[in-house]
């Protein structure tokens, strides 16, 4: 499990008309100043014009580093968990782990990389909950999702591609609430509560492979009805 405060310098990978390493750096400069007030503040303008500040960064660069303002830079809060949760679960040997365990570390290691920031997160989650902040949100789910599961070593490209994050999507988030009111020593009933939670995944997971599998016994609908149409049979 990771341990202590991860980094947060990374590659640069920002846009627009300033070095897009240099873009990056801003960004984790201006973060890592308002870090330390979100708690207090919230994810506000003021944060961000404050944070910027005190990390000597301009407005302009301000500007450009977040476009969209103090979204931006919730977004771009979540983002880097999303990062770093990766990079830890590349340090551990997954490899050997069932399905069901790998995805119950990576939801877990997700949470845990923002063990020290949880009002952080908290107040992303509520900002990103108000109508104003438009798709941000569903889109900031959904990258969490999909991270934990590309982690993992998931490749599918079908239509259970889609369900995996659909699923996966309900239970991140009900075992986020949770962790947000958790009062237990070390977190133990947020992590009691989501091995309940991957435990029905994975019962509702085995009951549709036994319809499945019933289905695949059956006569070819479409088939069938082709032939009580053209009377073949």
């Amino acid at each position: 499990m990771p341990e202590g405060k991860p980094s947060r310098k990374r590659p640069g990978t920002g846009t627009g008309r300033a070095k897009p390493d240099r873009l990056e750096a801003v960004r984790v400069q201006i973060l890592e100043a308002a870090l330390p007030n979100v708690a207090f503040d919230g994810w506000t303008p003021r944060l961000l014009a404050d944070a910027a500040e005190a990390a000597g960064i301009s407005h302009g660069e301000m500007r450009l580093a977040f476009p969209g303002g103090v979204l931006d830079l919730a977004d771009f809060f979540l983002a880097d968990g999303d990062r770093r949760m990766e990079e830890a679960l590349a340090r551990d040997d997954i490899g050997a782990l069932k399905i069901r365990e790998r995805i119950t570390l990576a939801v877990r290691t997700r949470i845990e990389v923002d063990l020290h920031q949880r009002e952080a997160v908290r107040r992303a989650v509520t900002l990103f909950a108000l109508p104003t902040s438009g798709t941000r949100g569903p889109h900031a789910l959904y990258r969490t999702v999909d991270a934990i599961w590309r982690a993992v070593g998931d490749t599918s490209a079908d239509f259970n591609f889609y369900t995996k994050r659909a699923t996966l999507a309900g239970v991140f988030s009900a075992v986020s609430f949770y962790w947000f009111s958790d009062d237990s020593e070390n977190y133990a009933r947020t992590w009691a509560f989501l091995d309940r939670r991957i435990e029905d995944v994975m019962r509702f997971e085995r009951a549709k492979a036994g319809v499945k599998n019933i289905a695949a016994k059956l006569p070819d609908p479409v088939a069938l009805l082709g032939r009580l149409r053209y009377g073949r049979g």
